[in-house]
């Protein structure tokens, strides 16, 4: 009996608060059509959201014959290794007796 007063009195509690929210959001509900958004704002959203398409959009198709050309085409061409380093020689330096010193000649 003690445990059905209890769900009783929780029902009641929660059907008030229920009541209370919904009465708070139907009075201070906005009108629609107001979301005030600048120009520049709907200009950087659209960007944005074309941006972010373009790049999802994108990776999405990959290698389609599983990295291999189909029949009939040539394979993508084989990927290059960068050049050597140029080599540059140690810069020369003289020595001069008078100032006791080197410098470069």
């Amino acid at each position: 009996m003690a445990i059905r007063d209890v769900v009783k009195r929780s029902g009641r509690g929660l059907a008030a608060a229920v009541a209370l929210v919904a009465a708070v959001s139907l009075t201070a509900a906005p009108t629609p059509a107001q979301a005030r958004v600048s120009t520049g704002a709907a200009v950087g959203i659209g960007l944005g959201a074309f941006a972010l398409g373009s790049a999802l959009g994108a990776g999405a198709y990959g290698y389609p014959y599983g990295g291999y050309a189909p029949y009939g085409y040539y394979a993508p061409a084989p990927a290059y290794y960068y050049p050597p380093p140029a080599y540059y020689p140690a810069p020369r330096s003289c020595w001069d007796p008078y100032y006791r010193r080197y410098y470069a000649c």
